[in-house]
C-alpha cells in the first residue's frame, strides 16, 4: 500500500504559530518521517522528511539534533539557502545534516542540550542517560538508582528527560524495574518522575509518563496512558491540566500554551487496557494546543494518512523553517565558510549578492529594508531586469501602489513580454479600485502567457468582484494551478457538471473557515443533482456541516476509502457546475443551524452584541480587512447593551482592555465552531470585519454588521450595503485612501439610534 503523508488543523493552530512567528519540528518514528510543520497562507505547510526511526530532538543556537535508530545526526541552520531548497521563497531558516554519530541500537528517546553545549540523550535499552565521547559509541553519565548492572533489555523504560536550570533535572520511565522488559509489569501506575541529582521520586503511580519540563516555575509532564496534561508546582500535589483525545507525548510551550503530540496508539499488548483506550474511542494523532491558564483546547493539527504515531514536538524560532535530507542536491552546492576565506573569495557577479539579500529581506517581510536594498542595485545597475521586476512587486507587497505602476511600467520598457509584470501591474491597478485598467493587463498577460495561471486566478476574482460569475467562476478554477493551492489527489474523476443522478459525489473543503460557510449553500442544490453527498472537510467544522440540508454524511481527516464515492469536486467550484449566477444565487435568510449537542453559557442582556474586529493573521489582506480593538470599542461608548467578544485568539492588552470596556470575553468558550454557532445564536446583532465570524453569524440569519476596508474581496462587490449572499447583512464600506473613522461613526450612529 502507498503510503500518503498530510494534514490538516484548525485556523487557531495556524494563527498561533504566525502568531508566535515560529516553525514545529515533529518526529514519528511509527512512520519513519520528522515533519516540519509551518503556517502558509490560510493554512498549515506539512513538511515530510523520511528519518530512520526519528524520536528525539535537541536544539541549540543554529543546530538541531535527532535521534535515530542507530545514530545521532545534527542539522545546522544555513538560512541563505533557505529559498533555493524547493519549499518556496518564505524559508528562512534550512536545517541540512553536518554530523552523523553511530551509536548502535540503543533506542534513543528525548534528547537536550545543557548550558555548557553538551548533548544529553535517554539511552532506554540500557536503562540510563548517555552523552556522546568521539572514542565511544556513548558515554553513561547516570542510571536510576535500582538499575543494578548495564544490558540492552530496556528494564525500566527510561524515556523522557527535563532541564532545569541548563542542566539535566528530571527523567521519566514507566516501571522501576531490575529485570529485562520489568516496565511491562505495571503499565497502569507504575511509572515515575525522578530528581536526578537526588534520586528523588517526585511523583509515581503514574500511566506511562513521558515529557518532564521545567516551565513557568513548575514541573509539567504527559501521562500518556491517560492522555492528560500534568502540572506539579513545588511544594503541592499533581493536578490534571487537560485531558486529550490520544496517547500524550512530546511536549512544548509557546507562551502559556502547552504544545502536545498525540497518537492514536497501536491495539498491541504494550497498550492493552490504558485508562485511555476504555474512555477514549476514537483516538488521535497530531498536535494538540492547551492554553495551561484554564486547560482548554483551543487548536489542534490532526495528522492524516500513515502517521499514526508521534513522539516528539520541538518549537523552532523560524517564521518558516525548512529540514533537507542526506540525499538533497544541495548539500554539494551549499557551504558554511570560516570569515577569513569568505573574505579572500574571488569576485562574483556584483549583481549577484546584494539581490539575493534583497530577496531574503523581501520574503521575510522585512519591505522597507528590501526595498532599500533593491535601490542601491538599480542606482549601479538601473536596467538589471530581475531588480527592476522584484523592486516593482515589492513595492506591490509594500502597498505602494501608485510607485509600483510606474515601477512595473519600466519593467514592461525594459522587457515588454514579461508576463509577470503585466499580472502585478493589473494587481496594483484593481488595489486602487480601477476595474478597467486592471482588466486591461490581466488580459495583456493571458496574451502573452495563456498558461499563466495567477493572472487567470486574478481576472476571476475581478470579474466575480464585477458580478460577471459566469466567466468569473471559469477563471476563478485556474486558483489550482498556482503556488497557493494543492489540489485534492484521488483516483476518482472530478465532476463538471455532468448528470450524477446516480451517483455519490465527495465535496472538500478548502480555502478558510469563511469560505466553507459562505459555500455551503451550494450543497442542497448539488444534492438535488445526485444521489448522495458527502462532505470532506476540518474537524471544527463537522458538526455545523452535518446540519446543512443535503449532506448525508459529515467526514473528517483521516482514512477515506474511495468506494465512498463516484466522483468528487472542490467546494468553491460548485457554483460553476451548478451553473450560478448572480440572478440565481440561492441566498436564504438561514441555512446554518446550531449543532444540538452544542451546550454553552446562557448570555445575559437585552440587547446582546457581538463583535469581532481582527482575521486570520496569515490572511494576505488581515492588515487591511482588521481594526485595532481600541478603535473598535469607540462604537460601545453609551450604547445601551450588552457587548461581547467572538475573538479568538486574543493577547493580554486585548483582554485587559475589554475589561475596562465592559466588554464579556467569550474566548474560553469559542473553540469549535458549533459552540461559536451556539453563541452568536444568542446575540441580537454582531458587527464583524471580514472574517469567518461575520459567514456564521449571516448564515444563521442574524443581523450582521460587516466592516469592510476600501478595496473589499470580491465577495463584497463594490459600491452597495447591501450582500447578494446574505439577506440579514448590511455593509460597511471604508472610503478610498480612508481610515476607519467615517465607518466606525456610521456603526455608532446605527447603534443608538
Amino acid at each position: 500500500m502507498t503510503e500518503t503523508f498530510s494534514s490538516q488543523s484548525t485556523d487557531s493552530f495556524r494563527e498561533l504559530l504566525t502568531l508566535g512567528q515560529c516553525s514545529l519540528l515533529v518526529t514519528t518514528y511509527q512512520a519513519g518521517q520528522v515533519v516540519m510543520v509551518r503556517p502558509q497562507g490560510q493554512g498549515i505547510n506539512t513538511h515530510f522528511m523520511a528519518f530512520d526511526r526519528p524520536m528525539g530532538v535537541a536544539r541549540r543556537a543554529n543546530e538541531l539534533t535527532i535521534g535515530g535508530a542507530s545514530f545521532i545526526t545534527t542539522f545546522r541552520n544555513l538560512a541563505a539557502v533557505g529559498p533555493k531548497v524547493g519549499q518556496g521563497e518564505q524559508v528562512d531558516a534550512c536545517y541540512i545534516p553536518r554530523k552523523h554519530h553511530i551509536t548502535g541500537q540503543i533506542d534513543i528517546h528525548e534528547m537536550g542540550y545543557d548550558k555548557f553545549d553538551k548533548l544529553w540523550f535517554i539511552n532506554t535499552k540500557m536503562s540510563c542517560l548517555a552523552t556522546l565521547d568521539n572514542d565511544h559509541s556513548f558515554k553513561p553519565e547516570w542510571r536510576p538508582p535500582f538499575i543494578t548492572e548495564y544490558d540492552l533489555t530496556d528494564r525500566c523504560h527510561l524515556n523522557g528527560l527535563g532541564f532545569r536550570d541548563g542542566v539535566p533535572r528530571y527523567v521519566s520511565m514507566l516501571g522501576a524495574y531490575d529485570e529485562p522488559g520489568g516496565w511491562r509489569k505495571n503499565k497502569i501506575s507504575g511509572g515515575q518522575i525522578m530528581d536526578i541529582t537526588n534520586n528523588e521520586v517526585m511523583v509515581d503511580g503514574l500511566c506511562m509518563p513521558h515529557s518532564p519540563r521545567w516551565y513557568n516555575n513548575a514541573l509539567w509532564f504527559l501521562s500518556s496512558g491517560s492522555g492528560q496534561l500534568m502540572k506539579m508546582e513545588l511544594g503541592k500535589a499533581p493536578e490534571v491540566v487537560a485531558e486529550l483525545p490520544g496517547f500524550t507525548r512530546g511536549l512544548d510551550f509557546i507562551d502559556r500554551y502547552a504544545i502536545i503530540g498525540l497518537s492514536q496508539i497501536r491495539e498491541s499488548s504494550t497498550f492493552a487496557g490504558l485508562p485511555l483506550t476504555k474512555k477514549v474511542e476514537k483516538r488521535q494523532s497530531g498536535v494538540w494546543v492547551v492554553d495551561t491558564s484554564n486547560g482548554q483546547i483551543v487548536a489542534f493539527l490532526v495528522f492524516t494518512g500513515n502517521v499514526q504515531e508521534v513522539f516528539e514536538v520541538k518549537v523552532l524560532p523560524h517564521k518558516f523553517a525548512a529540514i533537507i535530507d542526506q540525499q538533497s542536491p544541495f548539500l554539494a552546492s551549499s557551504y558554511e565558510l570560516p570569515d577569513f576565506v569568505l573574505n579572500n573569495l574571488a569576485a562574483v557577479d556584483p549583481v549577484q549578492a546584494p539581490l539575493e539579500a534583497a530577496s531574503r529581506a523581501h520574503v521575510n517581510g522585512e519591505l522597507n529594508q528590501a526595498l532599500k536594498l533593491y535601490e542601491a542595485i538599480l542606482k549601479d545597475h538601473p536596467k538589471h531586469p530581475a531588480t527592476n521586476q522584484q523592486y516593482g512587486v515589492c513595492l506591490a507587497d509594500a502597498k505602494r501602489w501608485a510607485d509600483a505602476i510606474i515601477q512595473l511600467q519600466k519593467v514592461l520598457e525594459i522587457s515588454p513580454d514579461n508576463a509577470e509584470a503585466m499580472n502585478a501591474l493589473g494587481t496594483a491597478y484593481a488595489e486602487q479600485n480601477n476595474p478597467e485598467q486592471a482588466m486591461h493587463w490581466f488580459d495583456e498577460s493571458i496574451a502573452t502567457d495563456q498558461q499563466f495561471a495567477m493572472a487567470h486566478h486574478n481576472r476571476g476574482k475581478l470579474l466575480l468582484k464585477q458580478g460577471n460569475y459566469k466567466e468569473g467562476w471559469v477563471e476563478y478554477d485556474w486558483r489550482w494551478q498556482t503556488p497557493q493551492f494543492v489540489p485534492f489527489k484521488c483516483d476518482k474523476p472530478q465532476w463538471q457538471g455532468e448528470d450524477i443522478s446516480d451517483k455519490t459525489i465527495l465535496v472538500h473543503s478548502e480555502q478558510g473557515n469563511g469560505d466553507h460557510i459562505m459555500f455551503w449553500r451550494f450543497l442542497k442544490p448539488l444534492a438535488d443533482r445526485c444521489k448522495e453527498v458527502i462532505y470532506f472537510g476540518p474537524e471544527n467544522l463537522a458538526p455545523l456541516v452535518a446540519e446543512i440540508e443535503g449532506v448525508s454524511q459529515s467526514r473528517v481527516p483521516g482514512a477515506l476509502s474511495t468506494d465512498l464515492f463516484d466522483v468528487y469536486c472542490p467546494l468553491m467550484s460548485l457554483p460553476r457546475y451548478l451553473d450560478i449566477t448572480l440572478e440565481n444565487l440561492p441566498a436564504p435568510d438561514e441555512y446554518v443551524k446550531v449543532p444540538q449537542q452544542a451546550v454553552v453559557s446562557e448570555l445575559k442582556g437585552q440587547r446582546k452584541i457581538g463583535l469581532s474586529w481582527s482575521g486570520s493573521p496569515s490572511h494576505i489582506n488581515n492588515q487591511n480587512r482588521s481594526i485595532d480593538l481600541a478603535d473598535l470599542l469607540t462604537v460601545t461608548a453609551g450604547v445601551d447593551a450588552q457587548f461581547y467578544s467572538l475573538q479568538m485568539p486574543i493577547t493580554a492588552d486585548e483582554r485587559a482592555l475589554l475589561k475596562k470596556h465592559n466588554v464579556i470575553d467569550l474566548e474560553p468558550e469559542l473553540p469549535g465552531y458549533a459552540r461559536t454557532a451556539a453563541l452568536v445564536d444568542q446575540m441580537d446583532l454582531v458587527v464583524s470585519v471580514d472574517t469567518a465570524i461575520a459567514h456564521l453569524a449571516a448564515a444563521l440569519g442574524k443581523e450582521t454588521w460587516i466592516l469592510l476596508c476600501s478595496n473589499a474581496d470580491w465577495r463584497w462587490h463594490s459600491d452597495t450595503s447591501e450582500s447578494p449572499w446574505y439577506p440579514s447583512a448590511q455593509l460597511f464600506r471604508q472610503q478610498p485612501d480612508a481610515n476607519w473613522d467615517d465607518v466606525l461613526r456610521a456603526v455608532f450612529n446605527k447603534l443608538i439610534e
